[in-house]
């Protein structure tokens, strides 16, 4: 006889055995709906009010509850049926709902269609940390269906886990190599870009707390991924200078403080979402640690905002030069000048003269990232770019009917002013009718001679004009890149010296010989001289020889 027969009105009693002693089942003539017992869940589970009176008041109503979408007719319900015939309220603060997790073609995940991947596969290929933060990062989380996708966990590796792993291999190995550690070589920095980074970790920790206090888990994922990011393509590339110099001086120990403190304080903060790599990372910091810690990162308390360490203007200054790097970076493309070529002359272009005062605070790391001589400041962003709008007619046209040719005309009539203060406040009043940023297509033109470009944030003009000199300091720098990659491939450390003999002709020759003390600074090079040589390469249209050995 089927277990479900058990439901049925008229059933006859079943004999059964266990361990060789006879017994009856009997159907029990009175079942009150299941769902009112899991709405009794909050009093059931302490026999309240028999007993635990006071347990169950410091409990209740809860904290949270977390369930599926599917619930929100059963279990949500009862539970606010019974909690509000009894005492009035419900009988929980929050709920996390989830959504229903489908295959990647929309179907009902199914073993018979396997149509997924099995859940202990994806952990071997990817691991349980980036399967974790794929599900926290998906609309599961805003009880949105998520189809499934395998490249969704893999792209967390990528975007997270490994920037994140990438940055504490940066800070173990050269710290190791100088022999830091923050018992005896702490030191509060005041260089400019560890107090950005420490303003941004801190403004990072307040948000998170904010956010699960709210219990808006869709906000975490993306703030964590946005300070990676901002630690790794941003902090260490521009201070790798400072990390390589010679010996443990003052500067690379504020470096080293600011970096530690950052890894250590990310890995604590992130043990929730990815609690395993958060605890190797913080394991492998301890021989590193100012004193005694917790044996594990799941010991420690969360961390706790340091308010006097944030810095709303300077996190503002930075984010703007983040802008205005990629500016040049998409002028340069545009003019087909490598990076490696310097260029005379930068403007960076804002109607807030406060703002490019904190911006020229950045000006060294600015120079060094667009590799440009000279950068010029300006107010005046009408002499370099024509701001104008257009309506975005696939929205407005079927929002304003007939009434959009009235609009027409005056949305092409607005000035630079008024755009501005577009994109500013997020909304704009025309004719008594209210537009966001969402209703025009905003463009910025260069203004003929100059060589600007613009996004809402910030306007530069590049000067792309090459000359000699120029050209020639290019190809020295392609010279360096050439060589640290044969230095690479030979397993060579950091700090290894080395001779170089080269072979080459023309242009590329002369290029070497007028930055000899250059390319050998960069390169740890002793001696660096025309001889036989092995080791072919390319620069432009110049062949180059090369060969490197350890001193």
């Amino acid at each position: 006889t089927k277990v479900g027969d058990l439901h049925r009105e008229h059933v006859d009693p079943i004999e059964f055995k266990i361990s060789g002693e006879a017994g009856t089942y009997k159907r029990i003539t009175e079942v009150l709906d299941c769902w009112f017992e899991s709405g009794s869940m909050p009093y059931a589970q302490l026999h309240y009010p028999f007993e635990n009176q006071k347990m169950f008041e410091q409990g209740f109503p809860a904290e949270f509850i977390a369930e599926g979408l599917d619930q929100t007719r059963g279990w949500f319900y009862t539970l606010t049926i019974l909690s509000t015939a009894l005492f009035g309220k419900p009988a929980f603060k929050n709920v996390i709902v989830n959504g229903i997790v489908m295959a990647e073609d929309g179907k009902k995940m199914s073993k018979r269609l396997k149509n997924y991947t099995a859940p202990d596969d994806l952990m071997e290929t990817y691991g349980a940390d980036a399967l974790r933060l794929y599900l926290i990062n998906s609309g599961l989380v805003k009880a949105e269906e998520q189809r499934f996708s395998d490249v969704g966990v893999k792209d967390m590796v990528r975007r997270a886990l490994l920037p994140w792993l990438n940055s504490f291999k940066f800070l173990h190995t050269y710290a190791s190599v100088d022999q830091w550690n923050a018992r005896d070589h702490f030191l509060l920095s005041d260089n400019i870009t560890d107090q950005w980074l420490l303003s941004n970790l801190q403004t990072l920790k307040k948000n998170i707390a904010r956010e699960m206090e709210a219990y808006h888990l869709y906000n975490v994922v993306p703030a964590l991924f946005t300070f990676i990011e901002d630690m790794t393509n941003w902090y260490i590339r521009l201070n790798r200078p400072r990390f390589w110099g010679e010996g443990l001086t003052d500067d690379k120990k504020k470096a080293f403080s600011t970096l530690y403190t950052a890894v250590r304080e990310l890995s604590i903060a992130m043990a929730p979402f990815a609690p395993f790599l958060s605890e190797h990372i913080y394991q492998e910091l301890a021989p590193f640690a100012a004193k005694t810690q917790p044996e594990s990162v799941h010991l420690c308390d969360y961390p706790v905002t340091e308010e006097k360490l944030i810095k709303p203007a300077l996190e503002d200054a930075v984010n703007r030069m983040q802008q205005l790097i990629l500016l040049g970076r998409q002028k340069r493309v545009q003019e087909n000048i490598k990076v490696k070529t310097p260029l005379r002359t930068l403007s960076v272009i804002h109607k807030d003269q406060s703002l490019l005062s904190e911006i020229k605070k950045l000006e060294e790391y600015i120079m060094g990232e667009l590799n440009v001589k000279e950068i010029t400041y300006d107010t005046d962003e009408a002499k370099y770019i024509n701001l104008y709008a257009k309506p975005n007619l696939p929205v407005l046209g079927k929002r304003l009917g007939k009434q959009m040719g009235q609009y027409m005309k005056a949305i092409q009539a607005l000035k630079a002013e008024d755009l501005t203060r577009l994109e500013e406040q997020g909304f704009l009043e025309i004719q008594g009718e209210k537009f966001t940023l969402d209703d025009f297509l905003i463009f910025r033109e260069a203004k003929p001679g100059t060589s600007a470009l613009s996004n809402r944030l910030i306007s530069i003009d590049l000067d792309c004009r090459l000359d000699q000199s120029l050209v020639r300091e290019g190809l020295a720098r392609e010279v360096v890149n050439r060589i640290q990659k044969t230095r690479k491939d030979m397993g060579l450390n950091v700090g290894d010296r080395i001779n170089v003999q080269f072979t080459c002709e023309g242009e590329l020759q002369d290029a070497i010989m007028d930055h000899l003390d250059y390319i050998q600074g960069e390169t740890l090079a002793v001696s660096l001289a025309t001889g036989e040589a092995k080791e072919e390469h390319q620069i432009e249209q110049w062949p180059l020889r090369l060969s490197v050995s350890k001193v």
